[in-house]
């Protein structure tokens, strides 16, 4: 495994860290518990020793689920999670409408109101059993609280030693300039794959300069960038990426003749193609860590295993000349 420092902090993090959305179950079709802790030990087992979560991710189910996996061990971990969205509460702005994992119908909303961000930070703290979080992070923007305001709670989480670090995600250059005003940021925990790197064109490059980490989610692009998808998937039911644009049948076809033109270069090194995508991703200039989901161990291995080679420069050239011909219809 490939070991990376977190900007503004003495934490060091894996350079692919293990994303727990899916294993809340919400928007991800359900949950087994007893596999999602598998994944998570399976994952340790072979080196990847950060987990990403998020209070919203199951309604506090999968920093549940973390809990029993690291009973024990929790000094070996690094645990993220995320703040500001709200379920419970109609403060901020209206996000969306969602339904629960017992098909309760949900409004989120987007609220990083100081007192709001302590409040959900003790209730993650609870549901993690931990005194601690290694970095803790907005989820998304919150157009109605002034961002000095969300970073000075952040200030009095470090100061009582319930936050190591602090970070955002989802945040553009000016939000992300706001904030570094009133606090030293970690990191911006953004949307990345080689078939959407529309945050390549400015957010990456500004964080590289003002030495802040960014963490790369959906590289796999919920699973297109494996090859296992083709055009007639059938997706279970409240699974998230049956809506999304990046599933439509004409894109499935162009992502898959992309993948079958590099397939080579994984048949080659006798990896798959998603070890060879998060490989690509995590050598991307600017690229901090790479967070992909796992259900089960067996995909718990295989993308930790993701770290046992490494692309040369000449295969990543040729992987992204192919990936320039490939027009998504987004």
């Amino acid at each position: 495994m490939i070991y990376r420092e977190l900007s503004n902090s003495d934490i060091k993090i894996s350079a692919v860290v293990f994303g727990a959305w899916a294993i809340g179950g919400w928007m991800w079709g359900g949950t087994d518990i007893n596999n999602a802790i598998a994944a998570i030990q399976k994952s340790f087992e072979l080196g990847i020793t950060t987990i990403d979560t998020a209070a919203i991710y199951g309604f506090g189910l999968s920093e549940v689920i973390i809990s029993k996996a690291i009973e024990g061990k929790r000094d070996k971990f690094q645990i993220f999670t995320k703040c500001g969205l709200r379920w419970d509460i109609k403060k901020g702005t209206h996000y969306f409408n969602t339904i629960d994992n017992d098909g309760k119908s949900i409004d989120v909303y987007k609220y990083s109101g100081k007192e709001s961000i302590i409040e959900e930070c003790e209730r993650s703290l609870k549901r993690l059993q931990t005194d601690y979080i290694d970095l803790y992070q907005i989820h998304w923007p919150d157009e109605t609280t002034p961002i000095e305001e969300s970073m000075d709670a952040f200030n009095i989480l470090i100061k009582d030693g319930k936050i190591r670090a602090g970070g955002v995600s989802n945040y553009n250059i000016d939000q992300t300039q706001k904030a570094i005003k009133n606090f030293k940021i970690s990191s911006n925990q953004i949307p990345f794959s080689m078939i959407n790197q529309i945050n390549d064109r400015d957010v990456i490059p500004y964080c590289s300069i003002n030495n802040i980490s960014v963490l790369a989610y959906s590289p796999l692009q919920g699973g297109l960038l494996t090859g296992k998808i083709t055009t007639d998937y059938r997706f279970k039911e409240g699974d998230h990426r049956a809506g999304s644009s990046f599933f439509k049948k004409e894109n499935i076809k162009k992502v898959n003749k992309f993948l079958n033109k590099i397939k080579y270069i994984a048949k080659e090194k006798k990896i798959t193609l998603g070890q060879l995508i998060i490989n690509c991703t995590i050598q991307k200039d600017g690229i901090t860590a790479a967070l992909v989901g796992a259900r089960n161990s067996k995909q718990a291995e295989e993308n930790a295993k993701a770290c046992d080679f490494m692309l040369s420069k000449d295969e990543i050239k040729i992987i992204d000349n192919y990936l320039s011909e490939v027009k998504l219809d987004i």
